[in-house]
């Protein structure tokens, strides 16, 4: 759903944003020639050279801000901390930085049940709220594509650990955001709604591509695939948030995060396996607790599996089940072993699942 959109959000984006570029570079020259103008005025009067001039500077001024709400003011300090401090077309930087996907499960046939106007109150309405969480926690929102919300964590002055765990920290947030957004809508009697989130920390380029009359800020690399990856992995494993190995690394033993594994897995376009896990910590505690309570099984049967042990791996699985019953991942893990058991498995076999 997310990337059958992504043209079209970009198309819509880049255009508002060439012609925000526009405007401002004619008013700058403007002010510029009416600053070289003014004539200072001895009595401490302003006359009518002086007042246009803070007219000028006034509307620029608004203008500024009008284009920082289209193009993030973190993506241009990328720029300026390499050396060029303009979004001219062909720019490029490479860093590393957190990258966060947020998406409304369901959406499709929830919008299905509203009006093109009930939609967009509905739509800025769900932003408004999950804004502060990013922000409050040091990212920036990147990109709105359809009702996702792409954001970048680079914490200036900080280390791998301090942006993967702003990242985290902005997730666990956000559900908790959610939490207290679906209270209010119970209360004028709509339903609840569920998100998914997908984090992964990696290397990026962030540049500006397109045309001399069609330019648009992007953000590409693998590690932003791997990012709508997990997001879009969080419906298959019934979890709130999930957060690649990567991330958890760049992280370090310091925090008191608490996350269970959940697969190795293959996402598409990547040839390298990732191993994803649940980020627990906005959950309510007796939930959190009976996930943790079958990780070490959970571990040890996904450990069987890798090496083709699955008669092993389900023995361990059909335990946490009968630890906690109901567990939709057990239930998966269970199942995938049953289904690889039917196969023949390449000896190359390095113990993932396609996804």
């Amino acid at each position: 759903m997310i990337l059958g959109i992504v043209c079209i959000g970009l198309v819509l984006y880049g255009l508002i944003v060439t012609l925000l570029l526009i405007r401002q570079r004619r008013v700058t020259r403007h002010i510029v020639k009416s600053a070289s103008r003014v004539i200072p005025n001895p009595a401490g009067r302003i006359d009518d050279n002086e007042q246009r001039f803070l007219e000028k500077a006034d509307e620029a001024m608004r203008l500024t801000q009008t284009f920082q709400k289209f193009v993030p003011r973190q993506f241009v300090d990328h720029f300026a901390k390499h050396g060029n401090d303009s979004l001219e077309l062909g720019r490029a930087a490479e860093d590393e930085v957190a990258i966060l996907l947020c998406d409304i499960r369901g959406f499709s046939g929830l919008s299905e049940q509203m009006t093109p106007q009930q939609l967009m109150n509905f739509l800025n309405s769900y932003f408004l709220r999950m804004n502060d969480p990013i922000h409050q926690n040091g990212g920036f929102i990147d990109k709105f594509i359809g009702d996702a919300i792409m954001a970048l964590f680079d914490h200036p002055g900080g280390d791998a650990s301090a942006k993967a765990k702003d990242a985290v920290n902005a997730a666990i947030d956000l559900q908790k955001a959610l939490k207290v957004y679906n209270s209010h809508r119970a209360k004028v009697g709509y339903a609840g709604i569920g998100v998914g989130v997908g984090i992964h920390f990696g290397p990026v380029i962030l540049g500006t591509v397109g045309s001399d009359d069609r330019m648009d800020t992007t953000v590409i690399g693998d590690s932003v695939n791997v990012a709508f990856r997990l997001e879009g992995l969080a419906p298959k494993y019934h979890a709130d948030i999930i957060v690649s190995a990567q991330t958890l690394a760049a992280i370090g033993d310091s925090t008191d995060i608490q996350v269970r594994v959940l697969d190795w897995v293959r996402v598409k376009g990547r040839q390298a396996p990732v191993r994803v896990y649940e980020v627990l910590d906005h959950l309510d505690e007796d939930i959190r607790q009976n996930k943790i309570m079958v990780q070490q099984d959970i571990e040890q049967g996904l450990t069987y599996r890798i090496a083709k042990d699955f008669t092993t791996a389900l023995t361990h699985f059909h335990h946490a089940l009968s630890l906690l019953p109901g567990d939709p991942l057990i239930s998966y893990h269970i199942d995938t072993c049953k289904q690889l058991m039917q196969l023949t498995i390449p000896s190359d076999w390095d113990g993932s699942v396609s996804i």
